[in-house]
């Protein structure tokens, strides 16, 4: 009655329970989700918003300011030059702590008076993991520039009982096969695709840590607005230039908290920019068809399955009725 018949259905590509989250880069990109304004070129430099913030290496650093960026990948770039490492060196940010916390992980907005710290690459580890369950309990995200990195471990899961593998650790490879530059659902995947009673390796970089950072560091705010005090923010894109705006509305912050949560239960990721990507495209659609058309012709790589387009489009009305 729907006609969400339109295609056939692909299997969940991991189990309701298990989670993969994160921030996805740029359709077509290593590493990137579908998302943004499809095709946009990003404009000139010169045109873009030259907004200035603050940020530090999560591990310790002096102050340094970044600006000019239009997307994660030239944010990585600044942070770079900023303290003279290859952008490859930095594996996520998080903003307003410089602890691995995933409640704070830079995404596709940032407030203009967020404090950003870099987490770089620290150790890099192999684990050897039996698959006893079809699912892992991980949750995996995406940093937006070609790094998959775990974002939760389930209580009592698998990995849960792998006590090498830790939340904000990258996933470099499985079983000798680079991740790097795979998508972040492209991972939960190849995990969910292991046999069970099957052992595999995974070779892991955990982001460098000093246990004990509380506060920004050397370098100091003297004169700095207080740690994510800012109303505005600049919203990041995948594809397309960045642009200004307000603070997200309440229906926006509930709209992609719910659909985020959706993409967790399906799919085994979260990606809180695909999540915005979703909710501009179902806030006018008339009915579930023309949310499953905008998503097919804006996100067709995913092929979501036809009950979490109906769920998603029930997600936005409830959060357009304030419901949740």
């Amino acid at each position: 009655p729907l006609g969400l018949g339109r295609r056939k259905k692909p299997p969940p590509l991991v189990e309701n329970e298990e989670s993969s989250g994160g921030r996805g880069g740029a359709p077509g990109e290593p590493g990137g989700a579908p998302g943004g304004s499809g095709g946009v070129s990003a404009p000139p430099p010169a045109l873009r918003p030259r907004l200035v913030f603050h940020t530090q290496l999560a591990h310790g650093s002096p102050t340094g300011r970044v600006e000019g960026f239009g997307n994660v990948r030239e944010l990585y770039g600044k942070i770079g030059e900023a303290f003279g490492i290859p952008p490859g060196e930095v594996l996520f940010c998080t903003l307003n702590t410089p602890q691995v916390d995933m409640e704070k992980l830079l995404g596709g907005q940032i407030g203009l008076e967020d404090f950003i710290f870099a987490h770089t690459r620290g150790r890099t580890k192999l684990v050897q993991v039996l698959k006893s369950e079809e699912a892992l309990g991980l949750t995996i995200t995406d940093n937006g520039a070609g790094y998959a990195f775990i974002k939760r471990i389930r209580e009592g899961s698998v990995m849960a009982r792998t006590p090498q593998v830790g939340v904000g650790d990258v996933l470099e490879a499985l079983d000798g096969r680079s991740l790097v530059g795979a998508r972040h659902f492209e991972v939960a995947r190849l995990l969910q695709e292991l046999p069970r009673g099957q052992h595999f390796q995974l070779s892991l970089t955990e982001p460098r840590r000093a246990w004990d950072v509380l506060t920004p560091r050397s370098g100091g705010r003297a004169g700095l607005p207080p740690l994510g005090s800012g109303r505005g923010t600049l919203r990041l894109r995948s594809r397309g230039p960045a642009t200004l705006q307000e603070q997200p509305s309440a229906f926006e912050e509930r709209a992609v908290a719910k659909v985020d949560d959706l993409l967790e239960s399906y799919m085994g990721i979260r990606d809180s920019e695909l999540a915005a990507t979703m909710v501009e495209l179902g806030r006018d659609a008339r009915d579930p068809d023309a949310l499953a058309e905008a998503l097919d012709s804006q996100l067709g790589d995913f092929a979501f399955p036809d009950e979490f387009v109906f769920d998603v489009w029930g997600a936005i009305g409830d959060a357009k009725a304030g419901r949740g």
